[in-house]
């Protein structure tokens, strides 16, 4: 076929989220993330690794488009200190499309890889799932601390979020970078979900601050009122080009 890669891989269902939906509905704190920003540039990455050892970032609406392979603009910067800060090898992404069996030969995450010259760590089993990849690819050993010296930032509460604070990460939630008409690749029934968790946790206020009380807390960093890890410096920028 000479349909371009974006059109050709179709995410498979992701049973493991499904089955995890059990143990979200015991535990509601986690699909509570640790920190919540509205892109990656936001993230203070000189204070966040004082706390971490690497940054694993999901790619769709959280450092490209949907399927696509280039950076977002609203993300360039957030992936640019990330990778000065931690390192090429400190740094990957951890996708459900790319890198999985829906990418037949990894011909997705090798072009992803290329482009953004950001590792994609290749993976069986989907978000919440893939733990030991993640592991594995960090030459990181298997401990009681081991996963909670790994950041996860992603747009998607139920996977990423709930990914990271079950094997107790330091977890990062970002809104999608794309919407409405820039958001027409994305995969239907996952924006759909999307919809629903971020309506879940951000739309009502009190409930957000009754879910906001349940967050787990992270083995290392103690909290954003000692240690702040949303950067000011973009907020300034926009307030500052919003004057002029």
């Amino acid at each position: 076929s000479n349909l371009p890669i974006e059109l050709t891989m179709v995410q498979s269902i992701n049973t493991k989220a499904i089955f995890t939906l059990a143990s979200v509905l015991r535990r509601p704190a986690l699909i509570v993330p640790h920190v919540s920003v509205s892109n990656v540039s936001q993230l203070n990455y000189t204070a966040l690794k004082q706390y971490v050892d690497v940054v694993v970032f999901d790619k769709d609406n959280t450092l490209t488009g949907p399927y696509e392979n280039e950076i977002h603009p609203d993300a360039r910067f957030g992936l640019e200190q990330a990778l000065e800060i931690f390192g090429k090898d400190g740094v990957a992404i951890l996708s459900n499309s790319a890198g999985t069996k829906d990418d037949p030969d990894y011909v997705d995450a090798l072009e992803i890889e290329a482009a953004l010259g950001i590792n994609v760590i290749r993976h069986d089993e989907k978000k919440p799932g893939g733990l030991e990849e993640v592991m594995r690819h960090f030459k990181m050993e298997e401990g009681d601390d081991a996963s909670s010296r790994i950041c996860m930032v992603g747009d998607r509460l139920l996977t990423d979020i709930v990914f990271g604070n079950l094997y107790g990460m330091l977890t990062v939630h970002t809104l999608p970078l794309c919407k409405g008409d820039d958001n027409a690749k994305d995969n239907g029934p996952s924006s759909l979900v999307r919809t629903a968790e971020n309506k879940l946790l951000y739309s009502n206020a009190k409930r957000f601050e009754r879910y906001r009380k349940t967050k787990l807390p992270h083995k290392f960093w103690p909290g954003e009122e000692e240690v702040p890890l949303m950067t000011t410096k973009v907020a300034d920028e926009d307030n500052k080009a919003t004057k002029e």
